[in-house]
């Protein structure tokens, strides 16, 4: 019944992150493709090749093809995830913050995301060793040696997502962006009283819909 469980919330996510997507398209198409939010697009595009592969694992079945296509979930989770750093340095700007519209910021946030790559490739991905695992009627290839806790570059995000949604609440009066981070950053160290591994995904769910909902605000308030 769990494995069930699990299968149909990672296909909902999937689901659920293809439609985040297609709101954030719209968002590009009408608003303008110029703008560095959309780089957060390339996340959830990301997020749903990471829930969409969990969802199918069973019906692929073990092999090097399933192996391979998980390898690719470390790999994108390396080069996607750090975006967020210039998505936050983007809505600072957006929020009018005199600081965050200088070069000197745009080098810095530039300078974070590639370091935030390149740690989090030596880390959890250069040299991975993964085997197939059932987790909750799930299959999957996850590394043969876990990390203790969230990886540095996941911390470092999520501490800059969080102090730059502060202040996108007090300037814009746009609570969503930090609640969202919030969630994401207590869901992390609080553990949930249900069998199951896709749960915690549930709140990069709501972390996601909450950027591309501070996404839409901002574009509608900077048209005005």
């Amino acid at each position: 019944m769990v494995g069930h469980l699990d299968l149909f919330l990672f296909a909902l996510f999937t689901f659920l992150y293809i439609a985040l997507l297609i709101w954030g398209i719209k968002l590009a198409a009408k608003y303008g493709w110029s703008s560095s939010a959309n780089i957060v697009l390339f996340v959830v595009v990301g997020l749903i090749y990471d829930n969409g592969i969990l969802a199918l694992g069973r019906f692929i079945g073990e092999g090097n093809i399933l192996e391979a296509l998980n390898l690719a979930r470390y790999w994108l989770h390396a080069f996607f995830t750090p975006l967020l750093v210039i998505f936050s340095w983007n809505a600072l700007k957006r929020a009018n913050m005199k600081s965050a519209k200088s070069k000197a910021a745009m080098y810095v946030t530039v300078l974070i995301t590639i370091l935030l790559v390149i740690v989090e490739l030596i880390t959890e991905v250069v040299g991975i060793s993964l085997k197939a695992t059932w987790d909750y009627g799930i299959l999957s290839y996850e590394n043969v040696e876990p990390s203790n806790g969230p990886p540095i570059m996941v911390l470092i995000i999520s501490v800059i997502l969080l102090i730059a949604s502060i202040i996108v609440w007090w300037r814009q009066k746009w609570i969503w962006f930090f609640i969202g981070s919030a969630i994401m950053i207590g869901g992390s160290f609080i553990p949930i009283p249900i069998e199951s591994g896709a749960a915690t995904n549930l709140f990069e769910l709501i972390l996601l819909t909450s950027l591309i909902a501070t996404k839409s605000f901002q574009d509608k308030k900077s048209s005005i």
